[in-house]
Protein backbone atom coordinates (compact mmCIF):
# COMPACT_ATOMS: atom_id res chain seq x y z
CA UNK A 1 0.00 0.00 0.00
CA UNK A 2 2.76 2.35 0.63
CA UNK A 3 4.55 1.78 -2.26
CA UNK A 4 1.09 2.39 -4.22
CA UNK A 5 0.85 5.94 -2.06
CA UNK A 6 4.61 6.39 -2.68
CA UNK A 7 3.78 5.89 -6.59
CA UNK A 8 0.89 8.04 -6.75
CA UNK A 9 2.58 10.91 -4.59
CA UNK A 10 5.46 10.96 -7.19
CA UNK A 11 3.32 10.85 -10.13
CA UNK A 12 1.27 13.97 -8.53
CA UNK A 13 4.59 15.88 -8.14
CA UNK A 14 5.92 15.14 -11.72
CA UNK A 15 2.34 16.02 -12.90
CA UNK A 16 2.93 19.54 -11.31
CA UNK A 17 3.06 22.53 -14.24
CA UNK A 18 5.99 24.18 -15.12
CA UNK A 19 5.91 27.62 -17.01
CA UNK A 20 8.09 27.56 -19.69
CA UNK A 21 7.93 26.10 -23.64
CA UNK A 22 8.91 21.93 -23.62
CA UNK A 23 6.73 19.64 -26.12
CA UNK A 24 7.80 15.94 -26.39
CA UNK A 25 6.78 14.23 -29.92
CA UNK A 26 5.98 10.85 -29.57
CA UNK A 27 6.71 8.58 -32.83
CA UNK A 28 3.88 6.09 -32.32
CA UNK A 29 0.65 5.90 -30.07
CA UNK A 30 0.66 1.91 -30.20
CA UNK A 31 2.72 -0.31 -30.13
CA UNK A 32 2.38 -3.81 -31.44
CA UNK A 33 4.53 -6.89 -30.90
CA UNK A 34 4.87 -10.30 -30.16
CA UNK A 35 5.89 -12.09 -26.64
CA UNK A 36 9.95 -12.33 -26.10
CA UNK A 37 10.51 -9.29 -28.83
CA UNK A 38 11.91 -6.40 -27.92
CA UNK A 39 10.49 -2.74 -28.58
CA UNK A 40 12.13 0.60 -28.84
CA UNK A 41 9.97 3.50 -27.10
CA UNK A 42 11.70 7.14 -28.36
CA UNK A 43 10.16 10.57 -28.50
CA UNK A 44 11.74 13.63 -29.85
CA UNK A 45 11.50 16.92 -27.08
CA UNK A 46 12.20 20.81 -27.73
CA UNK A 47 14.23 21.96 -24.97
CA UNK A 48 17.67 24.08 -24.43
CA UNK A 49 20.37 21.64 -24.17
CA UNK A 50 22.64 23.53 -21.75
CA UNK A 51 21.69 22.44 -18.20
CA UNK A 52 19.02 19.75 -19.91
CA UNK A 53 20.25 16.46 -18.86
CA UNK A 54 20.60 17.29 -15.14
CA UNK A 55 17.03 18.72 -14.64
CA UNK A 56 15.69 16.29 -16.30
CA UNK A 57 13.00 14.09 -15.02
CA UNK A 58 10.95 11.29 -16.44
CA UNK A 59 8.47 8.86 -15.22
CA UNK A 60 7.18 6.07 -17.59
CA UNK A 61 4.07 3.79 -15.73
CA UNK A 62 2.00 1.00 -16.75
CA UNK A 63 -1.45 1.44 -15.96
CA UNK A 64 -3.37 -1.29 -14.89
CA UNK A 65 -6.98 -1.66 -13.28
CA UNK A 66 -5.66 -2.18 -9.57
CA UNK A 67 -2.22 -0.86 -9.86
CA UNK A 68 0.45 1.67 -11.30
CA UNK A 69 3.55 -0.30 -12.25
CA UNK A 70 6.73 1.78 -12.78
CA UNK A 71 8.70 1.21 -16.23
CA UNK A 72 10.87 3.52 -16.02
CA UNK A 73 12.30 6.80 -13.59
CA UNK A 74 14.93 8.98 -13.95
CA UNK A 75 15.41 11.94 -11.64
CA UNK A 76 17.05 15.28 -12.06
CA UNK A 77 19.20 13.25 -15.08
CA UNK A 78 20.07 10.12 -12.58
CA UNK A 79 18.36 6.64 -13.15
CA UNK A 80 16.38 5.34 -9.97
CA UNK A 81 16.14 1.61 -10.31
CA UNK A 82 14.53 0.99 -7.09
CA UNK A 83 11.92 2.65 -8.03
CA UNK A 84 11.60 0.33 -11.14
CA UNK A 85 8.53 -2.11 -10.78
CA UNK A 86 9.91 -5.82 -10.31
CA UNK A 87 8.03 -6.77 -13.68
CA UNK A 88 10.54 -4.52 -16.01
CA UNK A 89 13.58 -4.98 -13.81
CA UNK A 90 16.45 -5.71 -16.04
CA UNK A 91 14.44 -5.58 -19.17
CA UNK A 92 14.30 -1.44 -19.62
CA UNK A 93 17.47 0.23 -21.07
CA UNK A 94 18.20 3.79 -21.32
CA UNK A 95 20.15 5.45 -23.99
CA UNK A 96 21.39 8.21 -22.27
CA UNK A 97 23.21 8.99 -25.46
CA UNK A 98 20.41 10.33 -27.50
CA UNK A 99 19.31 12.97 -24.84
CA UNK A 100 21.60 15.66 -26.41
CA UNK A 101 19.87 15.09 -29.75
CA UNK A 102 16.75 15.57 -28.51
CA UNK A 103 15.24 12.33 -28.39
CA UNK A 104 14.25 10.01 -25.26
CA UNK A 105 14.93 6.16 -26.17
CA UNK A 106 14.07 3.20 -23.90
CA UNK A 107 13.91 -0.43 -25.16
CA UNK A 108 11.75 -3.04 -23.39
CA UNK A 109 13.11 -6.92 -23.83
CA UNK A 110 11.72 -10.12 -23.87
CA UNK A 111 8.10 -8.47 -24.07
CA UNK A 112 5.38 -10.37 -22.23
CA UNK A 113 2.06 -10.68 -22.39
CA UNK A 114 1.43 -8.57 -18.71
CA UNK A 115 3.35 -5.84 -20.41
CA UNK A 116 0.58 -5.40 -22.37
CA UNK A 117 -1.72 -2.19 -21.19
CA UNK A 118 -1.92 1.50 -21.31
CA UNK A 119 1.40 3.52 -20.31
CA UNK A 120 1.79 7.33 -19.07
CA UNK A 121 5.14 8.53 -19.46
CA UNK A 122 6.00 12.32 -17.92
CA UNK A 123 9.22 14.32 -18.34
CA UNK A 124 9.59 17.57 -17.05
CA UNK A 125 12.70 19.79 -17.24
CA UNK A 126 13.59 23.56 -16.24
CA UNK A 127 11.64 24.66 -19.52
CA UNK A 128 8.56 22.61 -18.60
CA UNK A 129 6.65 20.00 -18.44
CA UNK A 130 5.16 17.15 -21.00
CA UNK A 131 2.77 14.28 -20.53
CA UNK A 132 2.52 11.42 -23.07
CA UNK A 133 0.33 8.17 -23.38
CA UNK A 134 0.70 4.93 -25.41
CA UNK A 135 -0.57 1.71 -25.72
CA UNK A 136 1.29 -1.87 -25.70
CA UNK A 137 -0.10 -4.85 -26.98
CA UNK A 138 2.03 -7.63 -26.70
CA UNK A 139 0.30 -11.05 -28.37
CA UNK A 140 1.25 -14.59 -27.16
CA UNK A 141 4.01 -16.07 -29.68
CA UNK A 142 2.86 -19.59 -31.03
CA UNK A 143 3.98 -22.02 -28.57
CA UNK A 144 4.19 -24.68 -32.01
CA UNK A 145 4.33 -23.85 -35.27
CA UNK A 146 3.34 -25.67 -37.56
CA UNK A 147 5.28 -28.01 -39.68
CA UNK A 148 5.76 -28.12 -42.82
CA UNK A 149 4.72 -31.75 -44.51
CA UNK A 150 7.40 -33.69 -45.95
CA UNK A 151 7.58 -33.91 -50.08
CA UNK A 152 5.30 -36.21 -51.03
CA UNK A 153 3.81 -36.17 -54.54
CA UNK A 154 0.24 -34.69 -54.80
CA UNK A 155 -2.47 -37.82 -55.67
CA UNK A 156 -2.92 -35.56 -58.59
CA UNK A 157 0.81 -35.55 -59.40
CA UNK A 158 0.37 -39.72 -58.55
CA UNK A 159 -2.16 -40.19 -61.19
CA UNK A 160 -0.26 -38.86 -63.79
CA UNK A 161 2.62 -40.59 -62.81
CA UNK A 162 0.22 -43.75 -63.29
CA UNK A 163 -0.67 -42.70 -66.78
CA UNK A 164 2.32 -42.11 -68.23
CA UNK A 165 3.65 -45.62 -66.91
CA UNK A 166 0.56 -47.66 -68.57
CA UNK A 167 1.29 -45.86 -71.85
CA UNK A 168 4.85 -46.69 -71.84
CA UNK A 169 3.79 -49.84 -70.89
CA UNK A 170 1.21 -50.02 -73.58
CA UNK A 171 3.67 -48.93 -76.38
CA UNK A 172 6.23 -51.13 -75.57
CA UNK A 173 3.79 -54.17 -75.76
CA UNK A 174 2.36 -52.96 -79.05
CA UNK A 175 5.89 -52.88 -80.31
CA UNK A 176 6.66 -56.19 -79.24
CA UNK A 177 3.78 -57.73 -80.63
CA UNK A 178 4.54 -55.49 -83.76
CA UNK A 179 7.88 -56.78 -83.62
CA UNK A 180 6.40 -60.74 -83.34
CA UNK A 181 4.64 -60.43 -86.16
CA UNK A 182 7.13 -59.20 -88.72
CA UNK A 183 9.57 -61.29 -87.48
CA UNK A 184 6.63 -64.52 -88.21
CA UNK A 185 5.96 -63.16 -91.35
CA UNK A 186 9.31 -62.53 -92.30
CA UNK A 187 10.20 -66.47 -90.90
CA UNK A 188 6.93 -67.72 -92.57
CA UNK A 189 7.44 -66.46 -95.75
CA UNK A 190 11.79 -67.60 -95.43
CA UNK A 191 10.51 -71.11 -95.08
CA UNK A 192 7.64 -71.09 -97.44
CA UNK A 193 10.64 -69.82 -100.49
CA UNK A 194 12.46 -73.09 -98.58
CA UNK A 195 9.94 -75.25 -99.42
CA UNK A 196 8.80 -74.12 -103.05
CA UNK A 197 12.78 -74.60 -103.92
CA UNK A 198 12.54 -78.32 -102.40
CA UNK A 199 9.45 -78.80 -104.73
CA UNK A 200 11.02 -77.38 -107.52
CA UNK A 201 14.03 -79.59 -107.80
Amino acid sequence: MMKMIFRILLLINLISCVSGTFVVNETETIYQAEENHNITLEWTFTTKPQSFISSLNILCSLFLDREILVLFHLHDGVEVSESQDQQFSGRVQFDKDVLREGRIRLQLSRLRTEDSGLYLCEVKSDDGSSIKDWRLNVTAADQLKPQRPTASPEPESQGRIGLYVGLGLTAAAVLLVTLCFALRRCFTKSTDKTENLSSVV
